[in-house]
């Protein structure tokens, strides 16, 4: 694989994250109906860090908060011969007539994010189901699917490839690269 041009770097993921941070907060008020759930595994690394950063910066820790594993309802999963599920993690056990806040990190063919719904659907019918990504491929969608929050949007044509490199040390947390080819 080619070397990859970083699209953002560390001061520029904290204005971003501080912004999709009070769009939150702007919209869900104290988060008293609203819970929001990391897509497991990579959705639930970016929402960990966005949950830290809301309860810490914006003191609000009334925040329901959980990670749902969607392996075994996304429509390829009999594809691959091992598939490695993650844990499902809804302390809050329902999201009947509540608000939900979905979170991912990448949006491409929007298959992950149909896998996330149905698998939302083990836990009641929320009142309104809303889609926070950190990164936006916006070609080559393959379902209608669009963020309603959105950290950066990124024009990649098919054979380029996005990937969100996390990091446990607060100097560099996140660095997202564009890759010319997979």
């Amino acid at each position: 694989m080619d070397t990859g041009r970083i699209i953002l770097e560390k001061k520029q993921f904290e204005l971003t994250t501080s912004r999709l941070c009070h769009q939150l907060a702007e919209r869900h008020d104290d988060f008293s109906n609203t819970c929001i759930v990391g897509i497991q595994p990579r959705g639930a690394i970016f929402s960990d860090y966005l949950v830290s950063q809301i309860r810490d910066k914006m003191k609000i820790n009334n925040l329901d908060y959980g990670k749902i594993d969607i392996t075994f309802h996304r429509d390829d999963y009999r594809l691959n011969p091992s598939p490695k599920a993650s844990k499902t993690e809804m302390d809050f056990k329902t999201v009947e007539n509540k608000n939900v806040v979905l979170i991912d990190d990448v949006l491409y063919t929007g298959r992950t994010v149909q896998a996330a719904l149905n698998a939302l659907q083990d836990f009641g019918r929320p009142k309104s189901v809303e889609l926070m990504v950190l990164v936006d491929r916006r070609f080559n969608r393959h379902l209608p699917i669009q963020p309603n929050y959105t950290g950066i949007a990124v024009d990649a044509l098919d054979e380029a490839y996005v990937k969100v490199a996390w990091n446990e040390n607060p100097e560099n947390i996140c660095c997202i690269y564009l890759f010319p080819e997979k």
